[in-house]
């Protein structure tokens, strides 16, 4: 299929949701570090909702479809926009799990329909409205000031999502401090993470398929469904793993399982220095957050099947 004729970039935000928030099988229970989840993880879980609110607010949607945006294109040149107007290889890269023709070509799509700076601020300022009328006016300044002691120790090496996101500064509002930290400490963490995948020899197509069988999903939920791969290149990807011993009969071995475990370990020491910095303000930050996520779940702006599930 040609990337640029991809039904991905088509979608309206309701078919997007039905298509990519499928529901997690009945009885299945999230992986072990998941359960008994390490701080990093478990403030990975408690942002994930309000990191995204841009990705999956209604609103927030609805205002940029009037700039010509459809929910993909959307989703990549919002979080592209950062970065402020690479190259599209560069824009690939980064992205690095989901299909680069179809990231290029909604990356370039994207540009053509809207300028950069009109885009980032009615994406900001719906955002904002959403999420501050999902919260119903709670006050968020005493988490957005611990959030924000992670970021300041953050390290930005090697990490362009974050580092980017960071160069944008902070919005006025308390509300949209609360975002922008969330989605600071999201892009740390997924930056992280795609190190921890390439330094296990993990290709992108290969990362997407452990981590599936890791969280006990069907064979090419993620890599096809939720990141654009074709059959083949998945076909590859499992040969592939299937030959270092880390798949077989369509499952993760043990060896397998070690080896994402390990992954998912390695992301979470790579977030120490944001866990220290906010030292033992987590746990009261975290039910804050865990609840106000709830809250964004209950507004339809999230979905309760993958929540806490989600793959970085």
């Amino acid at each position: 299929m040609d990337p640029a004729t991809h039904p991905w970039l088509t979608v309206d935000y309701d078919t997007a949701v039905a298509l990519i928030y499928m529901s997690w099988p009945e009885g299945t229970p999230p992986p072990a570090p998941v359960r008994d989840a390490r701080p990093a993880r478990r403030l990975r879980d408690a942002i994930e909702p309000i990191a995204t609110h841009a990705v999956w607010s209604r609103r927030t949607n609805e205002v940029l479809a009037k700039l010509g945006l459809k929910f993909f294109t959307s989703y990549v040149w919002g979080k592209a926009a950062a970065l402020g107007e690479p190259p599209t290889g560069v824009v690939v890269a980064v992205f690095g799990s989901l299909e680069p023709g179809v990231i290029a070509a909604a990356y370039e799509e994207g540009r053509r329909q809207c300028g950069r700076a009109g885009m980032m601020a009615a994406r900001e300022e719906a955002t904002i409205e959403s999420l501050t009328e999902i919260l119903g006016g709670a006050d968020v300044t005493e988490v957005v000031a611990v959030l924000r002691r992670g970021v300041e120790a953050a390290d930005g090496t090697g990490r362009p999502m974050f580092s980017g996101l960071r160069s944008l500064g902070w919005p006025a509002d308390p509300v949209g401090q609360l975002w922008r930290a969330c989605d600071l400490l999201r892009e740390h963490r997924g930056d992280g993470h795609l190190a921890a995948c390439i330094s296990a020899g993990l290709g992108p197509v290969s990362m997407n398929v452990v981590t599936e069988l890791w969280m006990g999903l069907p064979l090419g939920v993620v890599a096809m469904a939720q990141r654009g791969w074709p059959e083949e290149a998945l076909a590859g990807a499992v040969a592939d793993l299937e030959r270092r011993g880390f798949v077989a009969g369509g499952d993760l071995t043990a060896a397998g399982r070690r080896l994402r475990d390990d992954i998912e370990a390695r992301t979470d020491t790579m977030q120490q220095s944001v866990v220290d910095a906010i030292g033992d303000d987590l746990d009261a930050a975290v039910a804050a957050l865990d609840a106000w996520s709830a809250a964004c779940i209950a507004a339809g702006s999230y979905t309760p099947d993958i929540y806490k599930r989600a793959t970085s």
